[in-house]
C-alpha cells in the first residue's frame, strides 16, 4: 500500500538589523525619531511628580534644602571661602549644575532597564531613553533656576556679559551625564550591580567637585588632574558667568574639562552602540 511521504520545509531564519547600525550619529537618530523622543521626554515630566503632596516644587525645594544645609555646616560651621560672594549664593551656583548632572545621571542609567517592555517589543534606536530623561530634566533646572535669580536680586548681583557663558555650561553638564549615563545604562542590562554602586559614585563625584569650597583651595600642583572632572570647569564656569564677583576659571582647568566631557560622551555613545543590539535580549 503506497503511503504520502510529507517532504520537509525549508528552514531559514531572517535577522532583522537596522542597516545603519554602529554608523549613525546621536543627532541623527534623536531627529529621525523626534517625536518618540518628544513623547518620552513628556512623559518623564508628567509622571515624575505624579501622586505627590508638594508636586513640582519639588524642583525648589531640594536644592533650597541642599544648599541650607551645606551653608550651615560649611559656610557657618567650617568656613569655607567663598570667593567674598555670600555663601548661600555661592553654594547654590554650585547645587544647581550639579543637581542637574546628578539626576540626569541616574535617571539615565536606568532609562534602558526601566523601559525593558518597550525596548523588547519595539524597534527604535535604544539611545533615545537615556537621551529623553536627560533633556525633561532641564524642567527642573529651569525652575530652580528662577530661585537663584530670586537670591541673586536679594543680594543686588548684575549680571555682566558673560553671562552669555550660562547656555554652554549647561550643555557641558549634560554631555558629560549622556556620557556616563550611556556608559552605565548598557552596563546596567547586563550587570544589576550598577544600580548599588551609582549611589556611592555620585556621592564621590559631589565631594569632588567645587560644589560648596572654590577650586582654589585645590594646590597649584594638582589642578590639572582635578580639572579631568569635567564638573569643576562647569561649576566653576557657571559662577563665574552668573556673579561678577566671582573669580574667573582657570582657562587651562576649564579646557581639559571640556575635552574630558567630549571625550566621556564619544566613549559612551560607541559603547552604548556595541551592546546595544544584546539590550532587548538581556533585560
Amino acid at each position: 500500500m503506497g503511503g504520502i511521504t510529507a517532504m520537509p520545509r525549508s528552514k531559514s531564519l531572517t535577522v532583522i538589523t537596522p542597516s545603519h547600525w554602529g554608523r549613525r550619529s546621536l543627532l541623527a537618530d534623536i531627529l529621525e525619531y523626534r517625536e518618540l523622543f518628544y513623547a518620552l521626554a513628556l512623559r518623564d515630566l508628567r509622571v515624575r511628580y505624579k501622586q505627590t503632596v508638594v508636586g513640582a516644587a519639588w524642583a525648589v525645594l531640594q536644592p533650597l534644602a541642599l544648599m541650607i544645609v551645606l551653608t550651615i555646616f560649611f559656610g557657618y560651621l567650617v568656613r569655607f571661602p567663598s570667593d567674598g560672594i555670600p555663601y548661600p549664593l555661592f553654594v547654590l551656583c554650585g547645587v544647581l549644575p550639579w543637581q542637574l548632572f546628578a539626576r540626569a545621571l541616574n535617571d539615565g542609567t536606568m532609562s534602558v532597564v526601566a523601559n525593558g517592555a518597550l525596548v523588547q517589543n519595539i524597534y527604535f534606536p535604544r539611545i533615545v531613553l537615556p537621551g529623553a530623561v536627560i533633556v525633561s530634566g532641564l524642567a527642573d533646572f529651569a525652575i530652580a533656576f528662577l530661585v537663584l535669580v530670586g537670591l541673586m536680586a536679594y543680594y543686588g548681583v548684575t549680571v555682566g556679559a558673560q553671562v552669555l557663558l550660562v547656555p554652554l555650561m549647561v550643555v557641558l553638564v549634560m554631555a558629560t551625564s549622556l556620557g556616563i549615563a550611556l556608559f552605565l545604562a548598557a552596563l546596567y542590562v547586563r550587570f544589576r550591580d550598577v544600580h548599588h554602586v551609582l549611589p556611592l559614585l555620585t556621592q564621590v563625584w559631589f565631594f569632588a567637585s567645587p560644589v560648596f569650597y572654590p577650586s582654589s583651595l585645590v594646590p597649584e600642583a594638582y589642578r590639572m588632574i582635578y580639572g579631568l572632572n569635567p564638573m569643576v570647569g562647569v561649576i566653576e564656569g557657571f559662577r563665574w558667568a552668573l556673579l561678577p564677583g566671582a573669580s574667573p576659571p582657570d582657562w587651562p582647568m576649564l579646557a581639559i574639562s571640556f575635552c574630558a566631557a567630549s571625550v566621556l560622551l564619544l566613549g559612551g555613545v560607541m559603547y552604548f552602540h556595541r551592546n546595544e543590539p544584546a539590550f532587548a535580549d538581556r533585560i
